[in-house]
Protein backbone atom coordinates (compact mmCIF):
# COMPACT_ATOMS: atom_id res chain seq x y z
CA UNK A 1 0.00 0.00 0.00
CA UNK A 2 1.42 3.20 -1.06
CA UNK A 3 1.05 6.38 1.43
CA UNK A 4 -1.50 7.74 -0.12
CA UNK A 5 -3.70 4.62 -0.45
CA UNK A 6 -2.91 4.86 3.27
CA UNK A 7 -4.16 8.10 3.90
CA UNK A 8 -7.43 8.02 1.48
CA UNK A 9 -7.91 4.63 2.57
CA UNK A 10 -7.58 3.32 6.47
CA UNK A 11 -7.31 7.14 8.04
CA UNK A 12 -9.88 8.45 5.91
CA UNK A 13 -12.51 5.93 7.09
CA UNK A 14 -11.17 6.22 10.66
CA UNK A 15 -12.19 9.93 10.51
CA UNK A 16 -15.57 10.04 8.69
CA UNK A 17 -17.40 6.48 7.25
CA UNK A 18 -20.20 8.80 5.57
CA UNK A 19 -17.71 10.98 3.80
CA UNK A 20 -15.38 8.02 3.18
CA UNK A 21 -18.40 5.97 1.18
CA UNK A 22 -19.19 9.13 -0.94
CA UNK A 23 -15.00 9.21 -2.41
CA UNK A 24 -15.22 5.65 -3.03
CA UNK A 25 -18.28 6.46 -5.40
CA UNK A 26 -16.34 8.81 -7.02
CA UNK A 27 -14.26 9.01 -10.86
CA UNK A 28 -10.52 7.80 -9.84
CA UNK A 29 -9.44 11.13 -10.78
CA UNK A 30 -11.19 12.77 -8.30
CA UNK A 31 -10.67 10.54 -5.18
CA UNK A 32 -6.99 12.06 -3.92
CA UNK A 33 -7.55 15.55 -4.55
CA UNK A 34 -10.81 15.66 -2.87
CA UNK A 35 -10.05 13.01 -0.23
CA UNK A 36 -6.62 15.30 0.71
CA UNK A 37 -8.35 17.82 0.94
CA UNK A 38 -11.10 16.32 3.64
CA UNK A 39 -8.24 15.15 5.79
CA UNK A 40 -6.86 18.72 5.37
CA UNK A 41 -9.95 20.44 6.42
CA UNK A 42 -10.67 17.75 9.01
CA UNK A 43 -7.17 18.41 10.82
CA UNK A 44 -8.14 22.12 10.82
CA UNK A 45 -11.63 20.77 12.24
CA UNK A 46 -9.62 18.98 15.20
CA UNK A 47 -7.44 21.95 15.52
CA UNK A 48 -10.13 24.30 16.29
CA UNK A 49 -12.69 21.94 18.22
CA UNK A 50 -9.88 21.18 20.93
CA UNK A 51 -12.25 22.34 23.66
CA UNK A 52 -9.95 21.18 25.93
CA UNK A 53 -7.11 23.92 24.87
CA UNK A 54 -8.04 27.64 25.14
CA UNK A 55 -9.15 29.62 22.39
CA UNK A 56 -5.93 31.41 21.83
CA UNK A 57 -3.59 28.55 21.40
CA UNK A 58 -6.38 27.45 19.16
CA UNK A 59 -6.56 30.55 17.07
CA UNK A 60 -2.35 30.02 16.96
CA UNK A 61 -2.32 26.78 15.91
CA UNK A 62 -4.92 27.28 12.75
CA UNK A 63 -2.69 30.21 11.66
CA UNK A 64 0.05 28.15 12.07
CA UNK A 65 -1.54 25.19 10.15
CA UNK A 66 -2.49 27.44 7.41
CA UNK A 67 0.83 28.36 7.14
CA UNK A 68 1.79 25.07 6.53
CA UNK A 69 -0.67 24.56 3.92
CA UNK A 70 -0.17 27.95 1.95
CA UNK A 71 4.06 27.70 2.27
CA UNK A 72 4.52 24.15 2.26
CA UNK A 73 6.45 24.57 6.10
CA UNK A 74 6.50 21.54 8.48
CA UNK A 75 7.56 24.29 11.05
CA UNK A 76 4.89 23.74 14.08
CA UNK A 77 4.34 20.19 13.98
CA UNK A 78 5.77 19.18 16.84
CA UNK A 79 4.04 21.74 18.86
CA UNK A 80 0.72 21.33 17.48
CA UNK A 81 1.04 17.44 18.20
CA UNK A 82 2.54 18.15 21.74
CA UNK A 83 0.07 20.72 22.40
CA UNK A 84 -3.49 20.15 21.38
CA UNK A 85 -4.41 16.41 22.91
CA UNK A 86 -7.68 15.39 21.07
CA UNK A 87 -9.83 12.56 22.92
CA UNK A 88 -11.11 10.81 20.12
CA UNK A 89 -7.95 8.09 18.77
CA UNK A 90 -8.78 9.06 15.07
CA UNK A 91 -8.30 12.60 15.68
CA UNK A 92 -4.86 11.56 17.19
CA UNK A 93 -4.07 9.52 14.49
CA UNK A 94 -4.75 12.40 12.05
CA UNK A 95 -2.07 14.64 13.50
CA UNK A 96 0.25 12.49 13.94
CA UNK A 97 -0.12 11.94 10.13
CA UNK A 98 -0.11 15.82 9.47
CA UNK A 99 3.39 15.20 8.11
CA UNK A 100 2.35 12.63 5.34
CA UNK A 101 -1.13 14.27 3.88
CA UNK A 102 1.39 17.58 3.54
CA UNK A 103 3.74 15.63 2.03
CA UNK A 104 1.03 14.39 0.15
CA UNK A 105 -0.18 18.04 -0.93
CA UNK A 106 3.18 18.86 -2.01
CA UNK A 107 3.34 15.51 -4.42
CA UNK A 108 -0.20 16.37 -6.35
CA UNK A 109 -0.75 18.41 -9.59
CA UNK A 110 -0.03 22.24 -8.52
CA UNK A 111 -3.47 23.56 -9.94
CA UNK A 112 -4.95 20.45 -7.88
CA UNK A 113 -2.54 22.01 -4.98
CA UNK A 114 -3.68 25.75 -5.62
CA UNK A 115 -7.65 24.85 -5.27
CA UNK A 116 -6.87 22.80 -2.52
CA UNK A 117 -4.94 25.57 -0.83
CA UNK A 118 -7.95 28.23 -1.80
CA UNK A 119 -10.32 25.98 -0.18
CA UNK A 120 -8.02 25.56 3.00
CA UNK A 121 -7.68 29.30 3.70
CA UNK A 122 -11.23 30.04 3.56
CA UNK A 123 -12.44 27.16 6.24
CA UNK A 124 -9.63 28.15 8.72
CA UNK A 125 -10.98 31.62 8.16
CA UNK A 126 -14.61 30.53 8.92
CA UNK A 127 -13.36 28.29 11.62
CA UNK A 128 -10.78 31.19 13.34
CA UNK A 129 -13.79 33.90 13.00
CA UNK A 130 -16.23 31.03 15.19
CA UNK A 131 -13.07 31.07 18.11
CA UNK A 132 -12.93 34.47 17.88
CA UNK A 133 -16.83 35.60 17.81
CA UNK A 134 -17.71 32.68 20.76
CA UNK A 135 -14.92 33.54 23.51
CA UNK A 136 -16.36 30.58 25.44
CA UNK A 137 -15.19 30.62 29.58
CA UNK A 138 -14.58 33.47 31.37
CA UNK A 139 -11.86 34.06 33.05
CA UNK A 140 -13.67 33.14 36.07
CA UNK A 141 -14.20 29.70 34.36
CA UNK A 142 -17.56 30.35 33.67
CA UNK A 143 -19.36 29.57 30.44
CA UNK A 144 -20.14 32.60 28.43
CA UNK A 145 -23.32 32.38 25.93
CA UNK A 146 -22.61 34.45 22.96
CA UNK A 147 -24.70 34.92 19.62
CA UNK A 148 -23.51 35.97 15.81
CA UNK A 149 -25.11 39.85 15.82
CA UNK A 150 -26.79 39.58 12.51
CA UNK A 151 -27.72 36.86 9.30
CA UNK A 152 -24.50 37.85 6.90
CA UNK A 153 -22.79 36.69 9.83
CA UNK A 154 -24.47 33.63 9.47
CA UNK A 155 -24.69 33.53 5.94
CA UNK A 156 -21.05 33.98 6.00
CA UNK A 157 -19.87 31.57 8.34
CA UNK A 158 -21.98 28.84 6.43
CA UNK A 159 -20.18 29.91 3.35
CA UNK A 160 -16.57 29.88 4.69
CA UNK A 161 -17.01 26.50 6.31
CA UNK A 162 -18.82 24.40 3.45
CA UNK A 163 -20.44 26.74 0.81
CA UNK A 164 -16.39 27.33 -0.65
CA UNK A 165 -16.58 23.12 -0.46
CA UNK A 166 -19.31 23.21 -3.19
CA UNK A 167 -17.10 25.67 -4.94
CA UNK A 168 -14.01 23.40 -4.61
CA UNK A 169 -15.73 20.46 -5.49
CA UNK A 170 -16.94 21.53 -8.70
CA UNK A 171 -13.86 23.25 -9.81
CA UNK A 172 -11.95 20.28 -9.61
CA UNK A 173 -14.61 18.23 -11.02
CA UNK A 174 -14.71 20.80 -14.07
CA UNK A 175 -10.75 20.68 -14.26
CA UNK A 176 -10.79 16.32 -14.32
CA UNK A 177 -13.88 15.29 -16.13
CA UNK A 178 -14.96 16.53 -19.26
CA UNK A 179 -18.08 17.78 -19.88
CA UNK A 180 -19.13 17.95 -16.42
CA UNK A 181 -22.12 20.33 -16.52
CA UNK A 182 -24.95 20.78 -18.45
CA UNK A 183 -25.01 24.35 -17.41
CA UNK A 184 -22.84 27.11 -17.31
CA UNK A 185 -19.71 26.77 -15.05
CA UNK A 186 -20.13 30.10 -13.32
CA UNK A 187 -24.24 28.76 -12.42
CA UNK A 188 -23.03 25.38 -11.31
CA UNK A 189 -20.66 27.07 -8.90
CA UNK A 190 -22.86 29.07 -7.63
CA UNK A 191 -25.71 26.53 -6.83
CA UNK A 192 -22.81 24.56 -5.28
CA UNK A 193 -21.87 26.85 -3.01
CA UNK A 194 -25.74 27.37 -2.12
CA UNK A 195 -25.23 23.30 -1.53
CA UNK A 196 -22.85 23.20 0.70
CA UNK A 197 -24.19 26.34 2.76
CA UNK A 198 -27.15 24.24 3.17
CA UNK A 199 -25.91 21.17 4.54
CA UNK A 200 -24.04 23.39 6.75
CA UNK A 201 -26.93 25.29 7.71
CA UNK A 202 -28.75 21.53 8.58
CA UNK A 203 -26.11 20.88 10.44
CA UNK A 204 -26.74 24.25 12.70
CA UNK A 205 -29.79 23.64 13.08
CA UNK A 206 -29.90 19.88 14.43
CA UNK A 207 -27.26 21.05 16.93
CA UNK A 208 -28.28 23.99 18.38
CA UNK A 209 -28.91 22.76 22.09
CA UNK A 210 -25.67 20.99 22.10
CA UNK A 211 -23.90 24.51 20.81
CA UNK A 212 -25.87 26.44 22.96
CA UNK A 213 -24.48 24.68 26.07
CA UNK A 214 -21.04 25.31 24.78
CA UNK A 215 -21.74 29.29 24.37
CA UNK A 216 -22.23 29.05 21.22
CA UNK A 217 -25.23 30.67 19.10
CA UNK A 218 -25.68 30.83 15.71
CA UNK A 219 -29.36 32.26 15.46
CA UNK A 220 -28.97 35.64 15.10
CA UNK A 221 -28.81 38.29 18.41
CA UNK A 222 -30.77 41.11 16.35
CA UNK A 223 -33.60 38.17 15.12
CA UNK A 224 -33.93 36.62 19.00
CA UNK A 225 -33.86 40.99 19.80
CA UNK A 226 -36.60 41.41 17.93
CA UNK A 227 -38.52 38.67 19.45
CA UNK A 228 -37.93 39.44 22.72
CA UNK A 229 -35.37 36.52 23.51
CA UNK A 230 -31.90 36.10 24.71
CA UNK A 231 -29.57 33.57 24.10
CA UNK A 232 -29.95 32.05 26.86
CA UNK A 233 -33.99 32.12 26.70
CA UNK A 234 -33.43 29.42 23.37
CA UNK A 235 -32.71 26.85 26.49
CA UNK A 236 -35.41 27.78 28.96
CA UNK A 237 -38.32 29.11 26.95
CA UNK A 238 -37.49 27.24 23.50
CA UNK A 239 -41.68 27.51 21.96
CA UNK A 240 -40.67 31.44 21.79
CA UNK A 241 -38.28 31.06 19.32
CA UNK A 242 -40.31 28.62 17.02
CA UNK A 243 -40.85 31.46 14.17
CA UNK A 244 -36.61 32.36 14.23
CA UNK A 245 -36.23 28.42 14.12
CA UNK A 246 -38.78 28.16 11.37
CA UNK A 247 -37.19 30.95 8.72
CA UNK A 248 -33.79 29.62 9.69
CA UNK A 249 -35.63 25.92 8.62
CA UNK A 250 -37.01 27.78 5.44
CA UNK A 251 -33.70 28.78 4.33
CA UNK A 252 -31.93 25.43 4.57
CA UNK A 253 -34.69 24.18 2.73
CA UNK A 254 -33.77 26.81 -0.16
CA UNK A 255 -30.45 26.21 -0.69
CA UNK A 256 -30.84 22.43 -0.35
CA UNK A 257 -33.91 22.87 -3.41
CA UNK A 258 -30.36 24.40 -5.33
CA UNK A 259 -28.28 21.20 -4.27
CA UNK A 260 -30.90 19.44 -6.12
CA UNK A 261 -30.40 21.51 -9.48
CA UNK A 262 -26.60 20.71 -9.24
CA UNK A 263 -27.30 17.20 -8.79
CA UNK A 264 -29.54 17.37 -12.46
CA UNK A 265 -26.63 19.51 -13.84
CA UNK A 266 -24.39 16.57 -13.49
CA UNK A 267 -23.46 14.46 -16.54
CA UNK A 268 -21.22 12.24 -14.17
CA UNK A 269 -23.12 9.00 -12.95
CA UNK A 270 -20.68 8.41 -9.87
CA UNK A 271 -20.01 12.29 -8.87
CA UNK A 272 -24.00 12.18 -9.13
CA UNK A 273 -24.46 9.36 -6.92
CA UNK A 274 -21.85 10.55 -4.53
CA UNK A 275 -23.99 14.07 -4.49
CA UNK A 276 -27.22 12.12 -4.05
CA UNK A 277 -26.24 11.09 -0.74
CA UNK A 278 -25.79 14.00 1.56
CA UNK A 279 -28.39 15.79 0.03
CA UNK A 280 -30.66 12.73 1.16
CA UNK A 281 -30.06 12.78 4.40
CA UNK A 282 -30.04 16.43 4.86
CA UNK A 283 -33.45 16.61 3.28
CA UNK A 284 -34.47 13.92 5.41
CA UNK A 285 -33.31 15.40 8.58
CA UNK A 286 -35.00 19.06 7.81
CA UNK A 287 -38.38 16.88 7.94
CA UNK A 288 -37.45 15.82 11.31
CA UNK A 289 -36.33 18.99 11.97
CA UNK A 290 -39.91 20.25 10.62
CA UNK A 291 -41.75 17.71 12.90
CA UNK A 292 -39.86 18.03 16.13
CA UNK A 293 -37.92 21.11 17.42
CA UNK A 294 -34.37 20.29 18.43
CA UNK A 295 -34.83 23.11 20.98
CA UNK A 296 -37.41 21.02 22.43
CA UNK A 297 -36.71 17.39 23.05
CA UNK A 298 -33.94 16.29 24.67
CA UNK A 299 -32.46 13.87 22.77
CA UNK A 300 -30.26 14.94 19.60
CA UNK A 301 -32.19 14.47 16.31
CA UNK A 302 -30.12 12.29 13.67
CA UNK A 303 -32.31 10.34 11.05
CA UNK A 304 -32.47 6.96 11.65
CA UNK A 305 -30.32 3.73 10.19
CA UNK A 306 -33.09 2.97 7.89
CA UNK A 307 -32.60 6.40 6.04
CA UNK A 308 -29.55 5.71 5.57
CA UNK A 309 -30.29 2.54 3.47
CA UNK A 310 -32.63 4.25 1.60
CA UNK A 311 -30.23 7.25 0.68
CA UNK A 312 -27.81 4.11 -0.70
CA UNK A 313 -30.49 2.41 -2.11
CA UNK A 314 -31.60 5.06 -3.92
CA UNK A 315 -28.04 7.07 -4.48
CA UNK A 316 -27.75 4.45 -8.29
CA UNK A 317 -31.06 5.32 -9.43
CA UNK A 318 -30.08 9.17 -8.91
CA UNK A 319 -27.13 8.30 -11.31
CA UNK A 320 -29.02 7.61 -14.12
CA UNK A 321 -32.52 9.76 -13.39
CA UNK A 322 -33.57 13.20 -11.97
CA UNK A 323 -36.74 11.04 -10.40
CA UNK A 324 -35.13 10.13 -7.13
CA UNK A 325 -34.84 14.10 -6.39
CA UNK A 326 -38.19 15.12 -7.70
CA UNK A 327 -39.97 12.11 -5.37
CA UNK A 328 -38.02 13.61 -2.25
CA UNK A 329 -38.87 16.96 -3.04
CA UNK A 330 -42.76 16.32 -3.75
CA UNK A 331 -42.59 14.14 -0.49
CA UNK A 332 -42.14 16.55 1.78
Amino acid sequence: MTQAQDLSGPLLRSVSRSFYLTIRVLPKPLRDPIGLAYLLARTSDTIADSAEAPADLRLRHLANFGRMVAEQTREGIAELQRELLPSDESERTLLAKLPECLDWLDRIASSERDEIRLVLEKIIRGQSLDLQRFPGKTEAGLQQLTALENAAQLEEYTYLVAGCVGEFWTRICLQKLPRYSRIDPAELCRIGVNYGKGLQLVNILRDLPGDLRTGRCYLPQDELRQAGLSPEDLLTKPAEARPIFSRWHVRALELLEDGSRYISAIRSLRVRAGCYLPWYLGVKTLELLARTSPLEVSARIKVPRTTVRQALFKAPLAAFSNLPLSATIASR
